[in-house]
């Protein structure tokens, strides 16, 4: 792993938003040059609280040595600095979030698991962490869900779910995507796609 030094205030790095947008061209095929993804696989960036993105950056680097293995990923932040991933995650922080949709045969069921969860298999509201609309808890570096791709969702739930992905706190999201059936993950998915 590339690492260099970064800029850091009470130990957290801190990016450059102008310097993270002349770093950005890699991202923009499957992020948007704004972080607003148009294709459903792919995560929203936009807006997304900067130290959570920086996260994510720093898992992908550690590759299969890391808790967020993904090589098309890896492939991309490998060679980049601390600071480099810091002055990415600084620009797509301040760009603006496009909104979703949710699918109408969806709403009812994927409502009720986001605002109350589920009491039979033990699933708690999503609202309690990822706040009731969406926006997330910067505080706790819960990332915002309001707005993002339903296929992404549903494939990050599905990753928790099997432990393919194991970067959440105290392996929150596995226990809850583990009690979560396929329906309510779709459900779900497209319910916070069309929250903001």
């Amino acid at each position: 792993m590339a690492c260099g030094p970064a800029a850091a205030e009470n130990g957290v790095l801190i990016g450059d938003p102008t310097a993270g947008l002349a770093k950005s061209q890699t991202c923009v095929a499957c992020h948007g040059v704004d972080g607003n993804s148009a294709t459903p696989m792919w995560p929203k960036i936009a807006g997304m609280d900067q130290q959570y993105l920086l996260k994510q950056l720093l898992e992908f680097q550690k590759g299969d040595q890391g808790l967020r293995n993904d090589p098309s990923m890896y492939s991309m932040v490998q060679n980049l600095t601390a600071q480099d991933l810091a002055d990415l995650a600084a620009y797509f922080s301040t760009q603006v979030m496009t909104l979703g949709a949710a699918q109408q045969d969806k709403v009812e069921l994927g409502q009720k698991i986001y605002r109350g969860g589920n009491l039979q298999s033990g699933v708690p509201a999503c609202a309690a962490c990822h706040d009731p609309s969406g926006k997330g808890n910067y505080l706790a570096r819960f990332p915002r869900l309001g707005g993002q791709n339903a296929q992404y969702i549903i494939d990050q739930l599905t990753k928790f779910k099997s432990k393919a992905r194991k970067n959440d706190p105290n392996g929150m999201m596995e226990d809850i995507a583990g009690r979560l059936t396929a329906e309510e993950m779709e459900a779900v998915a497209s319910y916070v796609s069309g929250l903001h």
